[in-house]
């Protein structure tokens, strides 16, 4: 065992708080969110600017395309990826979850970019490049709220229990090896 400066046995450091846990896990999914989500920008724009400049589609069906094709996308970066480690039960109704409030996403980001075009008349390449992006950005934070609440849901309490028993048994038993590996040959007889 460890001694302090008073020659004291340490104390082990303070755990974590809940609060704390509750922030870096959040803080994790955000960002694998974001990396799904950012890659999936990159798919809608490219999509959009090449319906747009190939086709003679009105801007905001070139967008709705380019939506669509970013939403199969997305689909399987979270599902794969982002939330790879929550329930999988019920994918029949996690996938008509997810379409419905990709939906809403999509009239979300697509109502930024009509508004504009149509009510503003900025219909330059760039304007409808800058309010597609805005669009989606909008979007994006109803996306993720929606998907964590409602259709890639955290596994039931049971399983999160037995998953973290099974870490703390794991842990426990790595640690009595540690101890007795760390004690002096003669202490170990005893």
């Amino acid at each position: 065992m460890e001694r302090g400066s008073s020659g004291l046995p340490a104390a082990p450091p303070a755990p974590r708080g809940a609060a704390r846990l509750r922030v870096d896990r959040l803080m994790r999914e955000a960002v694998k969110f974001g990396a799904v989500g950012g890659a999936g920008v990159l798919v809608n724009l490219l999509v959009f600017n090449l319906v747009r400049h190939a086709t003679d589609l009105q801007v905001v069906r070139a967008s709705v395309i380019a939506t669509v094709v970013a939403i199969v996308f997305n689909y399987v970066g979270f599902r794969y990826f982002t939330y790879r480690d929550r329930d999988k039960s019920g994918r029949t109704k996690e996938l008509m979850l997810f379409l419905l409030f990709s939906a809403v996403g999509l009239v979300i980001e697509n109502g930024v970019l009509y508004a504009a075009t149509y009510g503003f008349g900025w219909d330059s390449p760039l304007q409808s490049n800058i309010f597609k992006f805005v669009g989606i950005g909008v979007a994006t934070l109803f996306r993720f709220w929606s998907y964590r609440t409602w259709v890639f849901r955290t596994l039931p309490a049971k399983e999160a229990v037995a998953s973290a028993e099974s870490f703390l048994t794991t842990d426990a038993t790595t640690d009595a090896t540690t101890d007795a590996k760390k004690r002096p040959a003669d202490q170990r007889a005893a």
